[in-house]
């Protein structure tokens, strides 16, 4: 595609190094941006796009390189905002107020109400006119699609040029993603650029225009447009390497475990899976989470009924279910994952240690790790280093390869692939499958339709109340069936 002039970029950010210690992040990084237009900002994990983004919005010094907004090197740091996955909005405070916090008061601290949702009705209008009206309501009061237009609009009111969103439909519906992007494009056609980071190849191609993509540091993909490039191109650029080694399983055992079969009921839906089976699980949270809290002991008080192998089975606590065989990956690495204060190995090693009671540090523990590593081409220092120094995606395997010692008669995962990028994605799909392929039962609840639909044998669907509402069978399991299903799509 023909590039526009230098005068038309609203950010130019050239040769940007970073390093922190002996690790370099960022070796000469590029990032063009054109006003107006939706520019995707690609990269596996660890390739620097945090690093980058957190550069260019002022919060974090480079060690070389040169930034320029609007052409000029001593810009104004309000051109710039960034938007994350966790919004920065008071709940307690009407919108109007949370819009107009960045502005400067009188030299009195007095606020001018009259002004403040005059202000904020305008930025609103120009994202959105049909929220326009609500800068009197408090922000606990709006959905999550809400919320997320009033930060962007705080940003504008604040004279933000460029918006840089942050896995922007992370939690979104299918419908609430649709009016993000035709508020976006509404933004884009008054000359407001947005850079998005995503890992989702279907929203890059329904929303972006051009792609940037990092690998290591560096732009391996300048300023393509979506339109000449393909998505094994892109994940070909992120990982350095073609289909091969993105779609390459995982050493499996060689003799596949003797299973147990899992039976489910509740209300009218009752199935039973047999070893090696993949369940997905889709819909309102209440629903999935309702379920893998029975599975995982975190809620002995449950509707749903549990049989393995015929014999009814209720789990009292996390241990007790971890010591019958069902291993738990969850969707929250920082908070209920990661051990982020002890070393990769005893990550690796914690949850054996429950299953066999041990309180002292096995021998073996060390040659399992070494092994992990290996067939989860786990890249890392040291098995002592802590798991900080580990990228997004390069975690969820870690907390996948916590399990795999054990072959769980279960392995729950909650949004095993949310954060990662598109090649990481793949590696994990084989790494189930593996799993899978020695007997153990998977239950995968993701809030990606696509990967149910590309991964799972039966799908449980649950309506926006979270009641489970049907069953889906493999030759039914479709993205428009799942979204059918659980209303997500209304």
């Amino acid at each position: 595609m023909s590039g526009p002039a230098a005068a038309d970029f609203v950010l130019e950010a050239l040769d940007i190094e970073k390093s922190f210690g002996a690790t370099a992040v960022l070796r000469g990084a590029n990032l063009r941006v054109a006003r107006g237009e939706i520019h995707a900002l690609l990269g596996g994990n660890g390739a620097g796009k945090s690093t980058l983004i957190r550069i260019v919005s002022g919060s974090l010094r480079r060690d070389a390189g040169a930034i320029k907004v609007g052409g000029r090197p001593d810009y104004d740091p309000n051109a710039i905002a960034v938007v994350f996955q966790e919004l920065a909005l008071l709940p307690n405070l009407t919108v109007a107020e949370n819009i107009h916090l960045p502005h400067r008061r009188d030299p009195l601290g007095r606020i001018d109400p009259r002004q403040m949702r005059a202000l904020a009705a305008e930025a609103l209008a120009a994202i959105d006119p049909a929220l326009a009206p609500s800068v009197g309501k408090l922000v606990s009061r709006l959905d999550l699609h809400q919320r997320q237009l009033v930060e962007i609009a705080r940003a504008l009111s604040s004279g933000a040029k460029l918006i840089l969103l942050d896995e922007p439909t992370a939690n979104l519906t299918l419908a609430d993603a649709e009016r993000l992007f035709a508020a976006l494009r509404r933004l884009t056609a008054r000359g407001i650029s947005i850079l998005i980071v995503s890992h989702r190849m279907s929203e890059i191609r329904a929303v972006a225009d051009v792609c940037t993509i990092l690998r290591d540091g560096l732009a391996v993909v300048e300023r393509r447009a979506l339109t000449e490039i393909s998505d094994e191109e892109i994940v070909q650029a992120m990982s350095g390497q073609g289909r091969a080694r993105a779609d390459a399983a995982p050493d499996a055992p060689s003799a596949p475990m003797r299973g147990v079969a899992l039976t489910l009921a509740n209300g009218d839906l009752a199935l039973t899976l047999p070893p090696g089976a993949v369940l997905g699980l889709a819909g309102a949270p209440e629903g999935p989470a309702g379920l893998i809290s029975a599975l995982t002991g975190a809620s002995a008080r449950s509707s749903w009924s549990i049989m393995l192998d015929g014999r009814p089975r209720r789990f009292n606590s996390p241990a007790d279910a971890i010591r019958s065989g069902v291993g738990y990956v969850s969707g929250d690495r920082a908070e209920k994952g990661v051990l982020t204060t002890l070393p990769i190995l005893d990550n690796l090693a914690a949850a054996g240690r429950v299953a066999r009671k041990l309180w002292l540090v096995a021998p073996a523990e060390l040659r399992d790790a070494a092994e992990a590593f290996r067939r989860l081409s786990i890249k890392a220092s040291s098995l002592y280093a802590l798991p900080q120094t580990l990228s997004g995606g390069t975690q969820q395997k870690l907390l996948i390869a916590r399990w795999l010692q054990l072959a769980p008669k279960i392995l729950v995962l909650e949004e095993p692939t949310r954060g990662v990028d598109v090649a990481t994605k793949r590696e994990i799909y084989q790494i189930i499958r593996a799993v899978a392929a020695t007997g153990s039962i998977i239950v995968w609840w993701s809030t990606e339709f696509s990967e149910l639909a590309g991964v799972c044998d039966r799908v449980i669907a649950f309506d926006l109340q979270g009641a489970a509402s049907g069953l889906l069978e493999r030759d039914e399991i479709t993205e428009v069936a799942i979204a059918r299903a659980t209303g997500m799509a209304a």
